[in-house]
Parts: C-alpha cells; structure tokens; sequence
C-alpha cells in the first residue's frame, strides 16, 4: 500500500507531524511519500502532487486550502484531512490523534472496508476549453474588480434567466464551499448533506438574492460590455476569455472521495470570524 502526505507549505508543525507519520506508516510496511513542498520542509526526496494519483490513499495535514491542493492531486484517490486548528470544514481529524487514525484507514482499506464518501466538484467550460473541476467554487467575473471594474452578466438556470445586468462576477458555490469564498460575498451557509449548488453574484448594481438550484442543473453565465472575462476555480486556476462569451458551469464526473471520520459541520461553524 501507498500513502501520499501532503503538509501545509510553510508550517513547521505540519511538516514534522508528516515525518512522524512517514514513520508510523513504515512501521506497518506502507510506502510512505511526501509532496515537493514538505520534502523541502523535511530535506527528504518528494514527488509533485500530481503524481499522488498513484496512491491508495492521501493525507492532508492543514487547512481546507491545503485540503483542495491535495485533492488537485489526487485525482479520485480518498484523502484523509488532518485539521491543524483551522477552521477545518473539510479536514476532521484532530493532530493528536493522525497516526491512530491513518492506521486505522490502512487497516480498513487492506480488509477491503475503507470508509470513504463522496463529495461533488464542478466545473467550468467554454466552446473550446475546459477548466480543471474545483470543490469550492468557480467564479467569473470581468477583467477586474471594484471600481470602474466588473462586466455585463447574465445567469440562468437550466436555459431559464434568472439575473441580469453589470456586476462584479458571479460565484457558483458546492456545499463545501458555502463556507469560503460565497460567505464573504454574502451567500448562504449551506449543509454539507444538501445536494445543490449555490449562484452569488458579487456587487451587483441590481442584482437577485442568492439562489440554491439542483446539484445537476447547469448555471450559464454570459459575459458582455468588458474586454475580457477571468474564470477562477477554487482561487487557484485561472483562465482569461474574450468577451462576449458564454460560460456553463455544472457538476464535474470526477468527485472528491474523503477518507476517515466525518467533520462536525457545526462545531466547525464556531471557529469562523
């Protein structure tokens, strides 16, 4: 069996709680690796994330961003989240008890009884491209933000308008990522158990509230009156289209598979600001 580590960049404690776990897993004949990044940390030999796609399972040791960068990687693989103190919405397992819990998914999944669930990305498309699927969001919006910013948009909902006019962008939001980028712009939190999505437009001049549609409708935002329009997943990847354009946004193939516990959704909600 093979376990991919990945430790939150720049964390010393992540990083030494990695090495801890390399050990504990050698213990128990896993091959254990680490990411580029925590193999710097460590001054060991890694791999690039991308390559944790060979792994049976991946651990994340950190926040939910350090989560998604794992999740990037693991193309399907079940991940594990250790929580380092943030607050944790996708990572429910506690440092003082990682090793213990590691073990125990090693030990279900060589019996064939891993513990591992679902959770939906989505993704955002064009006529000719396609982004990589994200698990928090996708947003559109047009060449920049704030003033003198921002672009004609219009949103709907399975071919039905729903809003129209300048705004910033348009945020659409899984469950997971309800919590993240959606609540700063004043979406609603949602329960990770609710299978939908989420649309927030972002400053609109006289835009409509946040809607919730079916997890598999298809959101089509079109953007007008701006020189270009930005696509950003998970505040990671990025891609800049000319305007008009059309972008649809729906429900990726490929989900996120979580190992190990469930996190308490609302013991997580208390550790927000």
């Amino acid at each position: 069996m093979k376990v991919g580590i990945v430790a939150q960049k720049g964390n010393s404690r992540a990083a030494y709680l990695a090495a801890d776990m390399c050990e504990a897993l050698a213990a128990v004949d896993v091959e254990a690796v680490v990411d580029d990044a925590t193999a710097e940390e460590l001054d060991v030999t890694g791999v690039p994330v991308e390559a944790f796609d060979a792994c049976d399972l991946v651990v994340s040791i950190g926040g939910d961003g350090t989560f998604l960068y794992a999740a990037r990687g693991a193309n399907g693989v079940p991940i594990l989240g250790v929580n380092l103190g943030e607050v944790g919405f996708l990572n429910a397992v506690s440092p003082d008890d990682a090793i213990d819990e590691v073990l125990s998914a090693v030990s279900a999944f060589r019996e064939g009884t891993p513990s591992v669930r679902e959770v939906p990305r989505i993704v955002a498309r064009g006529d000719d491209w396609e982004m990589d699927p994200s698990m928090n969001e996708v947003v559109v919006h047009g060449p920049r933000r704030g003033h003198g910013g921002g672009a004609g948009l219009e949103v709907r909902v399975d071919g039905s308008l729903y809003s129209g006019g300048h705004a910033d962008g348009v945020l659409v939001t899984t469950p997971a990522g309800s919590t993240a980028y959606n609540l700063s712009e004043g979406g609603p939190l949602v329960h990770p158990g609710v299978d939908g999505l989420v649309v927030t437009e972002m400053a609109a001049r006289e835009g409509m509230p946040s809607l919730v549609v079916p997890l598999d409708a298809t959101v089509t935002v079109t953007v007008t009156d701006a020189d270009s329009a930005v696509v950003v997943g998970d505040g990671r990847t990025r891609r800049t289209v000319s305007t008009p354009t059309e972008i649809r946004i729906e429900q990726s193939d490929s989900s996120v598979r979580l190992a190990g516990p469930t996190a308490d959704f609302f013991e997580a909600l208390g550790k927000l600001d």
